[in-house]
């Protein structure tokens, strides 16, 4: 389920990650995951922000389902983009072979552990065979809310493949690295590209 608290601290802190992640180029990890969906392509960002990677991807000729549980966010990413993107959750993820591709670039580690398997297993049954799976996710041991009052679940590397070969994802890219969150701390974090392959039961 939706964590309230931390839909809260990003509906309240809007600009200010607007300021973080504000960029002049796009990620290296955004163009791979763009140059892995055929060419127009329909993908989920999902937890989309103020859908800054939903506007690249646009502008590479995919088409975006850009979604995010925070309403101000929704609102931004629309004022700004003007890119139809909507409010959900990921319990709102439920429709089998929709998309070419999903984005999920540091939204899942709100979910909480328990969920975070059929979280996978729904997205994997939401790609095209095939279809390519990013998510960026920080590493880390157990759970926690950090100083914003969000909500994170942390994830050794070894842990996150697990649960992505688990759901049915072949890994493809593994990228990692360091880089200040919107609670200021210095965090590390790894970022997959995976594809969908035919369920194996």
């Amino acid at each position: 389920m939706a964590d309230r608290r931390t839909i809260a601290a990003y509906d309240l802190r809007v600009d200010d990650y607007v300021r973080l992640t504000k960029r002049t180029k796009p990620h290296e990890t955004l163009i791979q995951f763009i140059a892995r969906v055929r060419p127009g392509g329909y993908v989920l960002d999902l937890g989309c922000g103020p859908a800054n990677a939903s506007a690249v991807m646009r502008d590479h000729g995919l088409r975006v389902d850009a979604v995010d549980a925070s309403e101000e966010m929704v609102r931004l990413a629309n004022d700004t983009h003007d890119i139809d993107a909507r409010v959900a959750t990921f319990d709102d993820i439920d429709m089998p072979e929709a998309y070419d591709g999903i984005w999920a670039n540091f939204s899942l580690l709100h979910a909480e552990p328990a969920d975070f398997p059929r979280y996978l297993s729904a997205l994997h049954r939401a790609l095209v065979l095939g279809g390519v799976f990013h998510i960026g996710m920080k590493l880390g041991d157990g759970e926690a809310r950090d100083r914003l009052d969000r909500f994170y679940a942390y994830y050794s590397r070894n842990e996150l493949l697990e649960h992505l070969t688990g759901a049915g994802f072949d890994i493809d890219r593994i990228v990692t690295g360091e880089d200040p969150g919107l609670a200021g701390d210095i965090e590390p974090w790894i970022a997959v590209t995976a594809w969908s392959k035919p369920d194996t039961l």
